[in-house]
């Protein structure tokens, strides 16, 4: 007769565990997406860094040739100094797109100059920031992808509950195109 309480503690304490293993398989998964976010982000600065580095190199060539086009220099100076400030992601992600335009504008100025454009500093530096635009799409492709997860389990019934017991209350942002990106360039023959 002293047993039968022994089954009824089972049960309890078998759910007890099961809801345990739930809860911090939940909790868990948010921690894990949202560090995943964190380092796909790290990854796009590391890229953004990387071509913040090569800026300089590649104004001091163009500006040898071509001095009569400050606009252009001070413009990727500032936007170079304004992603290094920028303290929240969706400010770097605006600054960054703001100099991939920037930076367009300042290849195009070595079209009008045809010793610049066979000038061996200048295509080692051109092709460098290829590469490196290469490599920062590579990255917003893999931030975007995390972000797209965490927002997804976010917006699950319990997902939003065990991120906000992660501390991870806001969806994070994306790192969309510029705006500027969807016009459709003009094209004179």
């Amino acid at each position: 007769m002293k047993k039968i309480w022994i089954i009824p503690v089972i049960v309890v304490v078998a759910a007890g565990l099961m809801l345990f293993g739930w809860y911090r398989n939940g909790y868990d998964r948010a921690v894990s997406m949202d560090e995943e976010v964190l380092s796909a982000w790290a990854q796009v600065e590391n890229q953004l860094q990387r071509r913040n580095d090569l800026i300089p190199s590649l104004v001091n060539t163009v500006r040898g040739f071509a001095d009569q086009e400050m606009g252009v220099f001070t413009e990727v100076a500032r936007l170079r100094s304004q992603w290094a400030e920028a303290g929240t992601v969706e400010s770097k992600i605006d600054t960054a797109n703001e100099l991939s335009g920037a930076l367009s504008r300042l290849l195009l100025v070595s079209e009008s100059y045809p010793e610049l454009k066979s000038n061996e500093n200048f295509l080692a530096l051109q092709a460098q920031l290829e590469g490196t635009e290469n490599r920062i799409a590579v990255e917003r492709m893999r931030y975007n992808r995390s972000v797209r997860d965490l927002n997804r389990f976010q917006r699950t019934f319990f997902g939003r509950f065990f991120a906000a017991q992660a501390g991870v209350e806001e969806p994070a942002a994306y790192f969309e195109a510029d705006k500027s990106a969807m016009e459709v360039p003009e094209v004179v023959f």
